[in-house]
C-alpha cells in the first residue's frame, strides 16, 4: 500500500525577540507571572507590513531543500493560519505567488491551534490515493498585530509569539515507516471559550468602529475552561492514536506537542507517563505560535537529533473550536 511520510521540514521566526522584561514596560505584567502560568520567557513579533505568507516562504524554502526536491516538483499546497494577511482571500495564494508555483491548488484550513494536524491529514490521504506525490504543508501566524499588547489584554497578549513552520509529504514505499494515522476530533460547544468575536458577518456593517472599541476584535480565552478540557484531550486523542495502530505509550519515543503551554504538556506527559526526554518543548523561546508550533518544534527536533529513523512519533494538538488531533508516524 502507498503510505505517505514527512520528506522535510523547515522554519521560521522573526529576528525581533520580545522578552517578557520587554512586556513589562507594555501592561501590568512580571517575568515571573508569565513563566509560571505559561513556561514562556521570550517570543517573536514580525515589524509592520510583514504577514503570515511571508513567513511561510523562509519555511517552505528550508523544508522543500530538505525534501531533495525543487520547489516546481510541489504538486498542492495547504496553509494553516488563524491570522491571514486579508479576510479573504486566504494565505495560501500568497504564499504560492511568492513562492512562484502558481496553477497547483492552494488549500486553507482554519483549524487554529490544530491546523498543522487537520492539514496533515489532508495530505496524508491525498498522497496515499495517488493524487499528489509531493505536498507542502505550512502553518505560520502573525499574532502580534492582533494582540490587545496591554494590562486589560495580557492573560491572552502574553501568550503569543509569530512564526512558520513547513513540512513536505510525500510517498515512501516502505510499509513500516511513515504516517500510520490521523485522528480528528471538535467539540463546537465551546467555540466561545476561546475566540474573536469580530468582524462578523452576521452583523452590519461586518466590521465597526465599535467593535474596535468594545475589544471585540482582539482574541478572548477563558482559561480555565481551555486548561481542563486540554488536560483531558490531549492524552486521550494520543492514546487514541496509538492504540489505534496496536501501541502503548510505552512505546511511544517522541511526543511533539502543540506548544500552548508548558504546564499542560508536563501534565499530558505525566498522565502518559513520559519522562523529560520523550516530549519537545520550545515554548520558552517562541510563545504558543499556533498552526506553526508543531511544525517548528518537528523541525527543532529532527535538527537537534532527537527523532531518528525508526521512531515512534506523536503530534498532538487542542484548541480554539474546540477542536484536538494526533498524528502516529513511523520516522
Amino acid at each position: 500500500m502507498r503510505r505517505s511520510h514527512i520528506l522535510g521540514t523547515g522554519m521560521y521566526v522573526p529576528e525581533n525577540v520580545v522578552t517578557n522584561h520587554d512586556l513589562e514596560q507594555m501592561m501590568d505584567t512580571s517575568d515571573e507571572w508569565i513563566r509560571e502560568r505559561s513556561g514562556i520567557v521570550e517570543r517573536r513579533f514580525v515589524e509592520p507590513g510583514v504577514g503570515p505568507a511571508d513567513l511561510g516562504v523562509e519555511a517552505s524554502k528550508e523544508a522543500v531543500e530538505n525534501a531533495s526536491i525543487t520547489l516546481q516538483d510541489v504538486d498542492f499546497l495547504i496553509f494553516a493560519t488563524l491570522s491571514p494577511e486579508h479576510y479573504f482571500p486566504g494565505s495560501g495564494v500568497f504564499l504560492q505567488r511568492k513562492l512562484g508555483i502558481q496553477g497547483i491548488g492552494a488549500l486553507d484550513v482554519r483549524n487554529q491551534c490544530t491546523g498543522f494536524v487537520y492539514a496533515l491529514s489532508v495530505a496524508d490521504q491525498f498522497v496515499k490515493s495517488g493524487m499528489y506525490d509531493h505536498i507542502l504543508i505550512v502553518g505560520a501566524e502573525v499574532h502580534s498585530s492582533g494582540l490587545n499588547l496591554t494590562t486589560e489584554g495580557r492573560d491572552v497578549a502574553v501568550l503569543f509569539g509569530d512564526g512558520a513552520g513547513a513540512a513536505v509529504v510525500g510517498a515512501i514505499d516502505n510499509d513500516e515507516r511513515g504516517i500510520l494515522s490521523t485522528h480528528l476530533h471538535a467539540d463546537g460547544d465551546y467555540a466561545e471559550q476561546l475566540w474573536v468575536d469580530a468582524p462578523s458577518s452576521l452583523e452590519r456593517p461586518w466590521m465597526s468602529k465599535q467593535m474596535i472599541e468594545d475589544g471585540r476584535v482582539h482574541p478572548k480565552m477563558e482559561g480555565r475552561q481551555v486548561f481542563k478540557h486540554a488536560s483531558l484531550k490531549f492524552p486521550e486523542v494520543i492514546i487514541e492514536s496509538l492504540e489505534s495502530n496496536g501501541y502503548t505509550t510505552a512505546d511511544l519515543n517522541m511526543l511533539i506537542p502543540h506548544q500552548a503551554n508548558y504546564r499542560i504538556t508536563q501534565m499530558v506527559a505525566k498522565k502518559l507517563g513520559l519522562s523529560e526526554s520523550q516530549y519537545m518543548s520550545n515554548i520558552h523561546k517562541y510563545g504558543n505560535t499556533t498552526a506553526a508550533s508543531i511544525p517548528i518544534a518537528l523541525h527543532e527536533s529532527l535538527a537537534d537529533g532527537r527523532i531518528t529513523e525508526g521512531d515512534l512519533i506523536s503530534l498532538a494538538a487542542f484548541g480554539s473550536g474546540f477542536t484536538w488531533a494526533a498524528a502516529l508516524i513511523r520516522w
